[in-house]
């Protein structure tokens, strides 16, 4: 290595020893065996959806055995919405969710899974969020019903009570029922529900009444079954109730063993603010009574209505906490299993509540802006555990049957940017025999099953995935920046029917400050300060965003944290205020601790001072140069070596020397994707084709040992491959005729006959190569990717990658009869020195699109009887209006003799 700019300082971007991470590779030897031959269990999973469930054994283990022979490691058990009528003649058969029948199914799935040496995962609950028909009205979702009823007015009555509401309080305050003024409320009752309204004064008066009522929200996409009430997850009593009548009954399906983790999706309890115990729970927890105060919950815009809301936002995240997520928990340790839960929504949890599952799980590939995934990672480094989860793939490439692997890549790299470790592809959707193809799929989410023509290049893929999950499982993270969340302020925004501090997020964590941390070198993670007071600040520099309320506690953390040498950066407004009305409104406590704060630390203007600052605090991680805002990178640090994952996010080459400022003797790059290890130059520019990625591993010795590098050819030359004789073998839809094709003619969908085809296409072609030419290097090398337009909503969730490949959508590639490899990504080129001869040669190209052209070709699926017996359950999403994919290879078609650097 020339180059001095690669240094670590053991002391920067390395997170406390608490976040050790067990069992990882801790020696360059058994880190070297481990990348070329992975565990399985950090094979990618699959959520494994059951529709109806209509199922059945000799298709469940069919399935099985075609996940196991891609590479795909596990699978979680998600039973949905039904996609037959009853047909007991072709084997379709609703079972109801959790009868005998079902059960049998599970068993039966989990046991051949487990032969295979798959890890199984079980959703305890149909459809999402938790409910069924075993949650009764009294412990359903709950919330604060309010009725503001103006006095003196001729239709002024008396509210009615609707089936499971409990009246709390009544008050009249001077206004109207949109505008009243709140601080001067008047209580008149409590508990007991006014026989009658108040007089008016003959002033614009209001009288409020206060229900605890219920969301009545239904689960969603439920099984058959599987319908009824969301539960209350901060009732503890009915989160007990759930437990024993529906996870005690699932848990029948595992006899043998218990599933490797139960499951909870993300929380979806809309509008749930209030739970019955809530007012005894929070006078406990907060040492004054929130009855009285309850027109400023509902009003709003005052001081002291934002300090009541702080307060009541941190007793529903107490009370999810300590009566749901901690009580799944322990359910799951009694039964010898994990939770794994997405720990972000509503009712608001916090960073915080994240160390209470045992597997926390994100989701989402916004690596720029604020995400769940990095949610879910930042806590999993804060509180040491080694592996985040994540799922995947949940809006790509809309609609269903159009994601293609390439897809599958950009949005999996970007989630190990944000500290994923174990992708849960969503998902795999059970289609039943006979169905017509490509069959069943969700109604939103990628179709990752065999019945999608690009099938056969799944096992390259889930390697690719499998070595950079496990590589990213290596060491301890050295995340060097921590983005302090205004949690406070999110809880101070809260109001009735909106309780979610995730919700709230975006509008402090923005991609502009993203951006200003990820494009100066450094990657980060989120702190919230209840984490922060539990286990320390690991983290060289801490940014606080802009803020302007900060708890007594959090001071105190903060002032600590200072005092050891750690490094604040404050942006723009900085806190003057007391979180809550518990602090007793210590305004001038905050604004003076914060003053005392700021003259040891550094406050910029905004986002775009922060890099000159970040750098002033300490070296960049990696100098991205011009290469800012398209690669980003993960580290983790090692005792023996250090490990760079490095990412084109963008639809273009991108140029960068490889400039990290941690110092070992030697570097190499490991390829995910083969295993091959080569020796790394790093002060020479590479380039990144579009999406592409690298590991880059630094350590202290002993090297590969390899030759030196062949020199670039000085004679390079190429011959353009074609004509192509086509064959259409049919793995879906018609088997159109083999064909002959000229170089200009290989875009399938261009043809009338073949314009609906999905399947596989075989390219064979002839080439004569001279003795000569076999002596140096030989690649096969397709266009360059064409980058289009991202013509993406910035509020429309999901991604996929923004270029026209030259192959649509991926290849595997034949010389002699012999596997080269496959293409499925940029840069579209192989390397086949050695599988030529001197003379002819043939050349096989088994060419995959995807299953759109055929559903495009044909009627769009009446589900209209399904609906009208099961009700509407779901609404296929980007179906109308199909239109064929351009599918097949865009040429020149080239073998390149000579030294090459690809065809992107």
């Amino acid at each position: 290595m020339k180059r001095a700019a690669m240094r670590w300082n053991a002391t920067l971007g390395v997170l406390a020893l608490a976040c050790l991470v067990h069992g990882s590779a801790q020696t360059l030897s058994s880190l070297r065996s481990g990348f070329a031959d992975p565990p399985s269990d950090a094979k990618p999973m699959v959520r494994w959806w059951w529709f109806g469930p209509a199922v059945e054994q000799p298709e469940l283990a069919r399935e099985l055995d075609a996940m196991h022979a891609a590479g795909i490691g596990g699978v979680e058990l998600a039973a949905e919405y039904p996609l037959t009528l009853d047909d007991p003649a072709r084997h379709l058969v609703n079972l109801r969710y959790g009868s005998p029948e079902y059960l049998d199914m599970v068993h039966f799935a989990e046991d051949h899974a487990r032969a295979l040496g798959m890890r199984v995962d079980l959703t305890l609950g149909s459809g999402w969020p938790f409910g069924g028909p075993e949650v009764s009205l009294a412990d359903a979702a709950g919330k604060l019903k309010i009725v503001a009823v103006p006095l003196g007015a001729a239709d002024a009555k008396l509210p009615q009570s609707a089936e499971g509401d409990t009246f709390i309080a009544a008050f009249v305050v001077d206004g109207t029922p949109a505008h009243y003024d709140a601080e001067h409320a008047r209580q008149i009752t409590s508990n007991t529900m006014p026989a009658s309204l108040e007089s008016a004064a003959g002033k614009p008066e209001v009288e409020l009444f206060f229900f605890a009522s219920h969301t009545r929200q239904q689960v969603k996409r439920a099984a058959f079954g599987g319908e009824g009430y969301v539960l209350d997850h901060m009732s503890k009593a009915a989160v007990d109730h759930y437990l024993d009548a529906v996870g005690s009954t699932l848990l029948r399906g595992f006899p043998d063993k218990p599933p490797y983790a139960i499951f909870s999706d993300s929380l979806e309890v809309y509008g749930a603010d209030w739970t019955g115990a809530l007012p005894e729970e929070f006078q406990r927890r907060r040492g004054y009574s929130l009855i009285p105060y309850l027109p400023l919950l509902a009003q709003g815009s005052t001081p002291q209505a934002d300090a009541v809301r702080h307060d009541w936002a941190e007793t529903l995240s107490d009370m999810v906490r300590d009566n749901y997520l901690l009580t799944v928990a322990q359910f799951a340790a009694a039964h010898g299993t994990r939770f794994r839960s997405q720990t972000y929504g509503t009712p608001g949890v916090t960073l915080f509540d994240e160390h209470v599952p045992q597997l926390p799980e994100g989701e989402g590939p916004q690596w720029r802006s604020f995400s769940f995934t990095r949610w879910a990672s930042s806590a999993n480094h804060i509180f040491g555990n080694d592996v985040t989860s994540a799922e995947t793939f949940t809006w790509l490439h809309s609609p269903a049957f159009r994601a293609t692997p390439l897809d599958m890549k950009a949005e999996a790299d970007r989630m190990f940017l944000e500290g994923v470790n174990q992708i849960i592809g969503h998902g795999y959707p059970y289609s039943a025999p006979g169905v017509e193809e490509p069959g069943w799929s969700l109604y939103a989410a990628a179709a990752l099953n065999d019945h999608n023509p690009w099938w056969p290049v799944m096992p390259d893929v889930t390697r690719y995935l499998t070595r950079v999950s496990w590589m990213l499982r290596q060491g301890k993270p050295a995340n060097d920046v921590a983005i302090l969340l205004p949690e406070a302020d999110a809880q101070a925004a809260f109001r009735p029917g909106h309780v979610s501090v995730t919700e709230e997020m975006p509008h402090h964590i923005t991609p502009a400050l993203m951006g200003a941390v990820l494009d100066a070198g450094y990657n980060l993670d989120y702190l919230d300060l209840a984490s922060a007071e539990a286990r320390g600040i690991g983290y060289p520099v801490v940014v606080v965003p802009p803020t302007h309320r900060l708890s007594l506690r959090g001071l105190d953390v903060l002032q600590a944290y200072a005092a050891k040498g750690g490094k604040l950066i404050f942006i723009g407004d900085t806190p003057t205020l007391a979180a809550g009305q518990s602090d007793r409104l210590d305004h001038a406590k905050v604004e003076q601790g914060v003053a005392a704060l700021l003259r040891q630390s550094v406050h910029v203007r905004d986002e775009s001072e922060l890099g000159a600052a970040l750098a002033k605090a300490m070296p960049p991680d990696v100098e991205l140069g011009d290469a800012a805002g398209k690669l980003g990178f993960l580290h983790r640090h090692l005792p023996s070596s250090d490990i760079y994952f490095l990412v084109n996010t963008s639809n273009q080459p991108v140029r960068w020397a490889p400039h990290v400022r941690a110092h070992r003797s030697i570097a190499e790059w490991w390829n995910p994707e083969t295993g091959n290890v080569t020796m790394a130059v790093t002060d020479q520019v590479i380039v990144l084709p579009p999406y592409a990625s690298r590991l880059l591993v630094l350590h202290d010795g002993p090297g590969i040992s390899t030759a030196a590098a062949p020199q670039r050819a000085t004679e390079q030359h190429a011959t353009a491959l074609g004509p192509w004789q086509i064959e259409f073998p049919g793995s879906a839809g018609s088997k159109p005729e083999p064909a002959e094709r000229d170089q200009a003619d290989t875009v399938w969908t261009d043809n009338a006959a073949t314009r609906f085809y999905s399947g596989e296409a075989i390219y064979r072609t002839q080439v004569q190569v001279s003795a000569a030419e076999i002596g140096g290097p030989i690649s096969l090398e397709f266009a360059p990717s064409l980058p289009i337009e991202d013509t993406q909503l910035p509020n429309k969730p999901g991604t996929r990658a923004w270029i026209d490949p030259p192959v649509r959508e991926a290849a595997i590639v034949f010389v002699n009869g012999k596997r080269a490899g496959s293409l499925w990504h940029p840069p579209y080129a192989l390397a086949l020195t050695g599988l030529l001869h001197s003379g002819e040669n043939s050349i096989e190209l088994h060419v995959y699109n995807t299953a759109i052209n055929e559903l495009a070709g044909e009627p769009p699926r009446d589900y209209s009887a399904l609906k009208a017996k099961y009700g509407d359950r779901f609404q296929m999403q980007d179906m109308n209006n199909l239109e064929p994919v351009p599918s097949g290879i865009r040429g020149p078609v080239r073998l390149v003799f000579g030294e090459s650097e690809g065809a992107e």
